[in-house]
């Protein structure tokens, strides 16, 4: 199988391709720092498989490339993966219509395998990561509130974007605080954003 990998970091970069080249079964079809670049490129080598992470060069996003590669090319595979604990990336690369979700703290062997099994059309996506989720315990709804938080919206911002009410918007960040223990919701926000349980949207998104 012809794999693409899409990662900003030259050393990961190179022991990936080190790695899947090393595989009787895999061989290295290109590779890209800048996930923007990436549709151009499929278009170009038209590779079995896309190995790619969320936060590439330039603020690209992997999952915004994710969905114009199979949007354009639904029979190539892609693979996302990140080493950070956003915990609304999983549901974002579903929706973005990636076929499988991994992050960078496995094994090479398990990633080869989740790369293997993509391409026999099994899906793989793990649940939200243990330290996000106990961290904040919050609803797929509330975490979108949080985000746009993070993103210095207001409060007829967020309703807007979310097609909610101010005051449903207002209920709801009472909700976040009250399960947060927080006093305030741009201290949560600060946090969360530190920690890397939310990352603002990148460029494209």
């Amino acid at each position: 199988m012809r794999v693409m990998v899409v990662e900003d970091q030259a050393m990961l970069r190179e022991s990936l391709a080190m790695a899947i080249d090393a595989q009787e079964d895999m061989q290295v079809a290109g590779m890209l720092a800048d996930a923007a670049e990436a549709p151009d490129l499929v278009e170009r080598i038209h590779p079995d498989l896309v190995l790619m992470d969320v936060c590439t060069e330039n603020d690209s996003s992997g999952i915004v490339a994710a969905k114009q590669i199979k949007d354009q090319h639904p029979e190539v595979y892609v693979v996302i993966m990140t080493g950070m604990p956003d915990i609304t990336f999983v549901q974002q690369t579903r929706a973005a219509g990636a076929d499988s979700f991994v992050y960078k703290n496995v094994s090479t062997t398990e990633l080869l395998s989740v790369i293997r099994s993509t391409m026999e059309g099994y899906s793989t996506f793990p649940a939200r990561p243990r330290l996000a989720t106990t961290a904040l315990n919050l609803t797929d709804s509330e975490v979108e509130v949080l985000r746009l938080v993070c993103e210095a919206k207001s409060r007829r911002e967020i309703a807007s974007e979310l097609f909610l009410s101010e005051g449903t918007v207002k209920r709801r960040i009472s909700e976040i605080l009250a399960k947060t223990g927080y006093d305030s919701i741009m201290k949560l926000a600060v946090n969360a954003v530190a920690k890397g349980y939310i990352v603002p949207r990148l460029r494209g998104v």
